[in-house]
């Protein structure tokens, strides 16, 4: 089964794909009884937001990947340590 998206929940919630997207990222634009539906299709689908996914339309991201030659060894250990500490 295809996880849900959010064509689903605009389509349960009787909506624009748009509206949805107010709904997640700009929620003032949006009437309260819209929002009502449209967080109630989200919960009765059990959409969860790809983030990921989001990220890669937006263009930019907060992941940062890092490479070491040997977690094993305890200087490269602390290095990841200071950098996911950061």
């Amino acid at each position: 089964m295809a996880p849900i998206g959010i064509k689903d929940v605009a389509r349960h919630a009787g909506v624009s794909v748009g509206t949805v997207s107010n709904v997640l990222n700009r929620p003032a634009l949006v009437s309260a009884e819209t929002g009502v539906r449209v967080r109630r299709a989200i919960d009765e689908l059990g959409f969860v937001r790809n983030d990921a996914a989001r990220q890669l339309r937006v263009g930019h991201s907060t992941t940062i990947g890092l490479v070491v030659l040997d977690i094993g060894n305890p200087f490269f250990a602390e290095i990841a340590r200071g950098a996911e500490d950061a």
